[in-house]
This record gives structure tokens, sequence and C-alpha cells, in this order.
């Protein structure tokens, strides 16, 4: 029978939220990894524990957690995504081009807004997890990725 544990329970009043913005430029179709990035952010922010928001502010590209081991993962999802959402599927939506409609689709699967925990300091990431912004048009494009901090800062005393 499966087995849960729960670590202890900290609680504390955020006092920390900071913001700024990634801006990305992409060579096309792929994915990008901007997880250093974002951590950057974090330590510039002085964020100790807390939640980092990443919003995309665009809608054919989008936000994924994926590993960071193997890049054969990265050409593999581009691969899968080309299948789910085909160029030549008889989209009708053309206005910007035969790859808008099926960006739109890939952007809509994968999501475009992420959450991060922070734990001193750090990305609460996993061992082979990293932050990607995932290009799904063809040609480069220059993308916004809207970063929030909320939480605890450095300077803030513990109250455990």
């Amino acid at each position: 029978m499966p087995t849960t544990t729960l670590s202890a329970v900290t609680a504390g009043l955020p006092d920390l939220l900071a913001c700024a913005t990634l801006s990305v430029k992409t060579e096309g179709e792929g994915f990008l990894d901007v997880t250093r990035e974002v951590a950057r952010f974090v330590a510039e922010a002085g964020g100790r524990d807390g939640l980092v928001l990443l919003f995309m502010r665009h809608t054919s590209a989008s936000l994924v957690i994926q590993e960071n081991a193997d890049p054969d993962v990265q050409s593999n999802l581009t691969m899968a995504l080309r299948r789910l959402a085909p160029r030549a599927a008889g989209w009708t939506h053309r206005t910007e081009g035969p790859d808008d409609m099926p960006a739109h689709v890939r952007a809509m699967v994968t999501g475009i807004s992420l959450h991060v925990p922070v734990v001193a300091g750090a990305l609460a990431l996993g061992t082979w997890q990293g932050i990607y912004v995932a290009e799904h048009r063809s040609r480069p494009h220059h993308r916004e990725v809207a970063l929030r901090f909320i939480g605890r800062g450095t300077a803030s005393p513990d109250r455990t």
C-alpha cells in the first residue's frame, strides 16, 4: 500500500513582490532553456522562499517544464507537437501564415503560465527539470515573459 509523508509546515507572511520582463529572441520552432534567467531574476529580486510566476505574453508560444538532461527530448517534443497540430490540417485561420493556427493549438495544449516554488533562494525544480520557452512558429520571434516573485525576501526574519 502506498504511503505518504508531509514535511514540517512553515508559515509566514509574504513581504516581497518583485516584477520583471524576460525578453526572449527565438530562432524559430523549438525549445529555449530559460532556467538560468529565471533563477537570476529570483536572486536579483532577493527572493528566499515563495513562488516565481511566469506568464507568456503571446498566443503562439508557450512555457513548459521539461527534461534538461538529453536534448533529444526537446527534438522529440517538437516532433510530437507537429503531429498533434500539423500545418496541413485544413485550418481556416491562415492570416499570419500556415504555421500560425497550429502554433495556437500547440500553445493551448502546452500552456502559457507556470509557477515554480523557490526554497532558500533556489528554484525548487526536480533534478532533470528545466524551464523552457516553446516557440511554435517556424521563423524567429521576439517573445516576452512576465516574471513575478511572491514570497519572503532574503532580508526577512524567519517566522517558523
